[in-house]
Formats: C-alpha cells, structure tokens, sequence
C-alpha cells in the first residue's frame, strides 16, 4: 500500500512538473529499457564455472566492498536495470548502467562503513531528456556486504534544475563481484 501510494504520488509530481526529467544512471521510471541489454554471463563469476574468486581481504565490509560488482536493482519487485560499479578504496565510486545513453548512464558517489557487514553510500548523477540536462538524482543506500556479494535497499529523489522534487522512488541492489 505505501509503494503504491509513493508511486501515486510520484507519478502525480511528474504530471503536474512542466520539466519531464529522466535520469539514467539509476532511475527506475526507466524499468524495461534495459531488459533487451543485459549484461553477457561471462562476466558474472556465478555463472560462469571456469571463474574462481579469491576470497576478500580481512576486514569486514569496509575492505570487502572494494572491487569491480555486477549490480541489478528492481523497484516495486521489477528489475529495471544493470549496472558495473566500482568501489575505490577511497571511498568513492562509479556507476555505469545499461539504461538509454539519451538520458545519461554514467553516475558517481561517495560510501563509508556503517559496521561490519554494512556499508551505505550516497550517489548522485545528472537528469537528461534526449540529451538535454533537465535535473539531477540523488540515491541513498545501505548494502549488506558478504564474501562475494551484497544487497541492499536504496531511495531515489529525483530533482529538476531548481531543486524541486520530481519523484521518490525505493528499490533494491542485488550485486555479485566481478572476477578480476
């Protein structure tokens, strides 16, 4: 019932807005535009039974985020994207995405320790419609991270170039890393 009254209200804000913002990096108003593009299976260490993991470096999610991950988020149960991110040691990360490059596939955040076995990262991308910049993205997760893998939930506030909210919209992260 909340989802559905979020994504109510949602799609009443972008109905009501004069701008029509899509974002790219990871906005699931885009579910479906990646269904016919997924990523090949040869990159998914799971599926491919000549790939063998080292296991991670010791030291809890902070260290065991590290690393090239294959990501699928879905959004009110429905898989609306793929993505490779990269988590840097730093504590930055990149995102690429296999959503329409029309409304930008490229976006970049920033992640830290929450204890153990969490991290959360705040990432943040820019909004085009047909390769004009209409507003940003703000997504903030928290991912349960294991040997190999992590998920986790996340929220998504969608902006126009004045700030306003477009739409909010929660989904999930399911990752597996990505053999180096």
């Amino acid at each position: 019932m909340k989802h559905t009254l979020t994504l109510a209200v949602a799609a009443v804000a972008l109905a009501a807005s004069a701008v029509s913002a899509q974002a790219g990096c990871a906005d699931p108003r885009n579910a479906g535009a990646a269904a016919m593009h997924t990523i090949p299976s040869f990159i998914v260490p799971h599926l491919n039974p000549n790939i063998t993991l080292p296991p991670p470096p010791p030291g809890g999610a902070a260290a065991n985020i590290v690393g090239s991950w294959l990501v699928t988020y879905t959004s009110g149960g429905s898989p609306f994207g793929q993505a490779l991110i990269q988590w840097h040691g730093d504590g930055t990360e990149w995102e690429n995405i296999n959503l329409p490059l029309s409304g930008g596939n490229i976006c970049v955040g920033s992640w830290q320790a929450v204890d153990s076995l969490h991290v959360s990262r705040f990432h943040v991308g820019w909004l085009y419609t047909n390769f004009i910049l209409t507003g940003y993205f703000i997504e903030t997760e928290t991912d349960k991270v294991g040997q190999n893998v992590y998920s986790g939930i996340n929220d998504t506030k969608i902006f126009d170039l004045n700030g306003n909210v477009l739409a909010e919209v929660p989904g999930t992260a399911h990752a597996v890393r990505i053999a180096p």
